[in-house]
């Protein structure tokens, strides 16, 4: 099983680096959903893969982040980042309610549109001790719309005569995974691409405040792994992550959050996925289009 694991997290970090927009998470976790009917599971390396490795992913993500860059990006796109991320919690919440969807699902589904999609399900998955199928089923919504925002939002910018700046805003703020951010805003422009990546780092910190709020109360151990996701983009800003081993690290981090999904795909009751039926989707829609229609009408009022 654990060698199984590290196969399909390698097989997934190849197809996500051949695949871009496809990217690393779905290709693991749709890997371990087709395996899971044909292999004898061993929970105690399941859930190793799941807590800890899932856990230390998120550490070695932290390394990617540079604090300071909170302050280039401007007092100017904080608005529009904690106003996207507050509509969409809060439909999520309501919406979901409405449509029958469960607590946990609804709020994965939530996190990962407002955040920064697989990697902020992967962080509050243990906070909420989701059921696999409501990852799967989250992870999978979300890469639906990702493929549809990089279709869609350079067409649309080009539309609405956005300026690089401005789309760079957009998509770092509406677009969920980074690979979907960097794709859509490349091509709309060089500048804005630097500007969307910059906006999507800076948005990933909403993890940590998401994260502890979700665990208050839990029986789960708290978060303490976000201290240490703190700390390892403390060390990246102050420059002590010698940049000869970044890439290494960004790989180490890659792979941890594929054999992590990994696990998750083979732990997922494939009949629950049938049984939720298409209203996560239809939840993941609304909150697709809310997030971007939010982070344009910000944009457009006159003290962002």
């Amino acid at each position: 099983m654990p060698f199984l694991l590290l196969a399909l997290g390698l097989a997934a970090v190849v197809g996500g680096s051949v695949v871009p927009a496809v990217g690393a998470p779905i290709f693991a976790i749709a890997g371990g959903v087709l395996l899971s009917p044909f292999v004898r599971r061993d929970a105690n390396v399941l859930e190793l893969a799941k807590g800890p490795v899932l856990r230390l992913s998120i550490v070695l993500l932290g390394t990617q982040l540079a604090l300071g860059e909170v302050v280039s990006v401007g007092v100017s796109s904080l608005p529009v980042m904690l106003g996207t991320l507050a509509v969409c919690l809060g439909l999520a919440w309501l919406v979901g309610r409405k449509l029958g969807i469960s607590r946990d699902l609804r709020t994965l589904i939530g996190v990962g549109t407002g955040i920064c999609g697989a990697s902020a399900i992967a962080a509050v998955t243990p906070a909420l001790r989701a059921k696999s199928s409501d990852v799967a089923y989250a992870i999978s919504t979300i890469f639906f719309f990702n493929v549809a925002a990089v279709l869609v939002f350079p067409a649309l910018g080009h539309l609405l005569g956005l300026d690089q700046q401005a789309f760079g805003l957009f998509a770092g703020t509406a677009v969920n995974d980074t690979s979907a951010v960097v794709a859509a805003a490349s091509a709309y422009g060089p500048v804005a691409a630097q500007h969307a990546v910059v906006v999507k780092l800076v948005r990933t910190l909403m993890i940590i405040p998401v994260t502890l709020a979700l665990s208050r109360g839990a029986k789960a151990p708290k978060p303490w792994f976000l201290g240490a996701f703190l700390a390892a983009a403390a060390l990246h800003t102050l420059g002590l992550v010698p940049p000869e081993i970044e890439p290494l690290v960004q790989h180490l981090a890659m792979l941890c959050v594929a054999v992590a999904l990994g696990a998750v795909g083979l732990s997922t009751d494939v009949a629950a996925l049938r049984r939720a039926g298409a209203r996560p989707l239809l939840l993941g829609l609304i909150l697709w289009v809310a997030v971007g229609a939010t982070s344009l009408g910000l944009q457009r009022l006159p003290y962002v």
